[in-house]
């Protein structure tokens, strides 16, 4: 009986699926890099990595509540443990409280900053899975969410946070729309059935080529806060993850479901891609 309930547990929170952390971690150890000029230390990586997983298994226990009576009527989320009744809604929320308390208790190891900003990002994370149901683009709203431990990672280091670190949020956000949209691309039949809005359904027949103006943002954005002009590395990082997302535009292009989820699946990569350039600088001038 309690190995079923923690295989249900570990189903709600996508243990088996660490692509949907790692999209978050990337960029907040970026940051982390950025704002300590380099290695940051083994504290705050330990912090913002399983501050990273609690938070995003948190929220997926939230979602799943959330959109628990919409998610019956799509064909990959029918038999999500909340949907097909597995798991009780208390019980999800109740699990989620717990990671939530387990996230913060980590915070509370950082700047009295970082605190502070943590509530913000609590206020955009409770956010978004109502947004599904009144935003024509509620990836954007998720783009802010998913990108919040960019000024986290700030605080953290100096206590500030720079109009650098609004910048990578910027460019960040540009990245999320472009994975989610794709996400929502595999989607977008049984949502447009039952009323849900987003990305995928307002940009229409301009999805594709939405997805590639938002990679090239968020490339672009990120070249220019890492001044890429002058760091071999970081060119090479950002250079390995346009290939990526010229790959993806294969993938996509025909907007086979599939292939669409293969696309979002595998878009961490991008991220690490973009990291490692910039770790890697941070080496070499070491």
């Amino acid at each position: 009986m309690m190995r079923e309930k923690l295989t249900l547990y570990l189903d709600l929170i996508r243990w088996n699926r660490p692509a949907g952390w790692l999209l978050l971690l990337w960029p907040t150890l970026s940051a982390l890099w950025l704002a300590a000029g380099g290695f940051p230390g083994w504290h705050l990586i330990a912090v913002f990595t399983l501050g990273t997983i609690l938070m995003r298994s948190a929220g997926c226990c939230l979602n799943d509540v959330a959109d628990r009576d919409f998610d019956r009527h799509v064909k990959r989320t029918a038999e999500r443990p909340v949907t097909s009744g597995r798991i009780g809604v208390k019980e999800a929320l109740a699990l989620g409280a717990v990671l939530a308390v387990m996230a913060f208790g980590l915070v509370l190891t950082l700047r009295i900053e970082t605190v502070a900003w943590s509530f913000a990002a609590l206020v955009v994370a409770l956010a978004y899975p109502y947004a599904k149901r009144y935003v024509a683009m509620p990836q954007a709203v998720l783009g802010v969410a998913f990108s919040f431990g960019i000024p986290m990672a700030y605080a953290a280091v100096t206590g500030e946070v720079p109009w650098q670190a609004w910048a990578l949020l910027l460019g960040n956000l540009f990245w999320v729309l472009a994975y989610d949209t794709e996400y929502a691309m595999v989607d977008r039949d049984d949502d447009l059935k039952i009323g849900m809005k987003t990305s995928a359904i307002t940009l229409g027949d301009w999805d594709v080529r939405a997805i590639m103006g938002f990679y090239a943002a968020y490339l672009l954005i990120w070249g220019v806060v890492l001044d890429a002009p002058h760091k071999p590395w970081v060119q090479a990082g950002l250079a390995a993850a346009a290939f990526q997302a010229a790959w993806h535009w294969v993938l996509i292009k025909d907007r086979a479901r599939e292939a669409c989820f293969k696309a979002f699946r595998l878009n961490h990569w991008v991220g690490f891609a973009v990291f490692a350039g910039l770790a890697c600088g941070s080496l070499w001038r070491a």
